[in-house]
């Protein structure tokens, strides 16, 4: 009778055989092993590089009075190699070329010697903060003891000048000599006169570091200018002599 009401049995609700339970038992043994194993690597792996990470030396950085930071002991030794820079700033530091020192001093003689006497403060400061401090400090107390800012002004001076070229010199280092023609227009008691002055104009540059004021890396070191040609017209007629296609005044 038992083994009749058994197989009446579905097929689902019967016990299965011992030998079924015992393999789904090893196989999930197996996956409990190799997890094991696995995570033992991971393990292992993340001890060994604490340990490499503890044992190396600290890196110090040294910073000077001037702000600059420079990589101390064995970091600066490992960046000490073929390609690599000891800091960022000696990566983009580099020496000045002659198209940048020509146009520093474009820059610097169009900025000093162009003005109007609404311009001349702005002007005159762009040009003081691209000299070296020494001649900075000189020419401020020249244009302080000559009061150049207030004569411009009183007089209505307006200056035009215009480069014609700039040569490099060969014996002394970052030393040019610019030609240019300056216009010079001033009223004093209603009248109008016109300077017109053909000048020869030395400037030497000092390389100094690039920075985002200063990207080439130049400052105006010494300047002198020399007049080879002038000319004053105070007539009735007033033409600029810098555009032949202006017409009378």
């Amino acid at each position: 009778m038992k083994n009749n009401f058994r197989g009446k049995l579905p097929e689902i609700a019967r016990f299965t055989k011992y030998y079924e339970h015992d393999g789904m038992l090893r196989a999930y043994s197996n996956r409990a092993m190799l997890l094991a194993v696995v995570f033992g690597v991971i393990a292992l792996a993340s001890l060994g590089l604490a340990i490499y990470v503890r044992i190396q030396p600290p890196t110090v950085i040294r910073v000077d009075k001037d702000g600059n930071a420079v990589v101390m002991g064995a970091a600066a030794h490992r960046l000490d190699k073929p390609g690599f820079s000891l800091s960022a700033e000696a990566a983009t530091e580099a020496a000045p070329t002659d198209l940048e020192g020509r146009a520093v001093v474009r820059r610097f003689l169009e900025g000093y010697l162009s003005y109007t006497p609404d311009s001349v403060e702005r002007n005159l400061s762009e040009s003081l903060n691209m000299m070296t401090k020494n001649l900075r400090v000189y020419t401020m107390n020249k244009l302080r003891d000559e009061d150049t800012v207030g004569k411009i002004k009183d007089d209505h001076i307006i200056s035009d000048f215009r480069i014609r070229t700039i040569e490099r010199e060969k014996d002394a280092p970052w030393a040019y000599v610019a030609f240019g023609v300056k216009e010079v227009r001033r009223i004093h008691n209603g009248t109008e006169t016109t300077d017109l002055i053909v000048g020869r104009y030395n400037v030497r540059l000092a390389e100094d570091r690039r920075s985002e004021v200063n990207p080439a890396g130049l400052l105006v070191a010494q300047y002198s200018e020399q007049q080879m040609v002038g000319d004053k017209d105070a007539g009735l007629l007033q033409k600029s002599s810098l555009d032949s296609s202006a017409p009378d005044k």
